[in-house]
């Protein structure tokens, strides 16, 4: 009788480290499609290929009927949504990397782990122990080891716009996933019906804002393979094996604490796909992010 259950979750394991292979070249695409296209140009190829995507699966699993039994008031919800995420988070978090070596924009990214309890305890007004909010300061402490290219006494950024682009990203992530999973709990919508809606509005949003601008993204090949790769595995199948993966497993820090293998890998796809060279600054100040996180993990689950 245990045979199952142990295929279940050993499934479950390869689902999430399929995620987060995914989820670790991110960093890597995003910098590489950005020199062929400006952050909107990207976001736009990007979304509209996810919308295709999850609009595709819908059909073919038949859920897609379900729109017709979802109220007006949830439907415009999930469509506002869509402002904050795709389009603002995107936007700026495309912009950061735009600014910043990737490693920086990436090892500040990873902090939405933090920002997202802290969001969520604003909407259920119960305020993060001293421990949880201790470890968030060691995990900002990392940043601001990596920002300063680890001299903290001159106190001195290299890009200020892009350092708080790329912390701002982490709270408008955390506040899209906190208000998405209250529509999707409160009016029992499909996650993914929920996304699809979401890049709905998005879609045309983006080009149109491009068309009235006059800077429709030219065809190229970085172009448009950077905006499939992203927009398909990044925002879609990524997104699909890590929701598969919490689905299976009955035991959801085991695969939750996967992510911790990405922030590694993308150093390791950064350096010889970008040619970047690994800061020391960068590694130490990742220590401190990943043990503030792992910290973090612990303590929540322990409550």
């Amino acid at each position: 009788m245990s045979q199952p259950a142990f295929s279940s979750d050993r499934l479950a394991l390869a689902c999430g480290l399929g995620a987060v292979g995914l989820w670790s070249t991110m960093a890597t695409a995003f910098k590489w499609a950005l020199e062929f296209s400006s952050p909107i140009q990207l976001i736009a190829i990007a979304v509209t290929v996810s919308w295709l995507f999850f609009a595709a699966r819908l059909v073919y699993q038949g859920k897609i009927s379900q729109l017709k039994t979802i109220s007006g008031g949830t439907l415009r919800r999930c469509f506002a949504l869509g402002c904050i995420n795709p389009v603002l988070f995107y936007g700026v978090l495309f912009t950061a990397y735009d600014l910043l070596p990737a490693q920086d924009a990436m090892a500040i990214n990873y902090t939405w782990g933090l920002t997202l309890p802290f969001i969520a305890a604003c909407f259920s007004r119960v305020l993060p122990s001293i421990t949880e909010a201790s470890l968030a300061l060691l995990s900002y402490v990392g940043i601001l080891i990596i920002v300063t290219d680890g001299n903290l006494t001159s106190f001195e950024f290299d890009n200020v716009t892009g350092v708080a682009l790329a912390i701002g990203s982490t709270v408008l992530w955390g506040l899209s996933w906190v208000l998405n999973k209250l529509i999707v709990e409160r009016a029992n919508v499909d996650a993914e019906l929920a996304l699809l809606l979401n890049f709905t509005t998005a879609v045309p949003i983006l080009w149109v804002t491009l068309s009235i601008t006059g800077s429709l993204p030219s065809l190229n090949s970085g172009t448009v393979l950077g905006g499939i790769y992203i927009g398909l595995f990044e925002m879609g199948v990524a997104f699909v094996l890590w929701m598969k993966a919490m689905q299976l497993t009955d035991t959801p820090i085991r695969v939750s604490s996967l992510i911790f293998l990405a922030p590694p890998l993308s150093l390791v796809f950064i350096a010889t796909v970008l040619g970047e060279a690994v800061a020391t600054s960068t590694l130490v100040g990742l220590v401190f992010i990943l043990v503030g996180l792992g910290g973090q993990q612990v303590a929540i689950n322990n409550k």
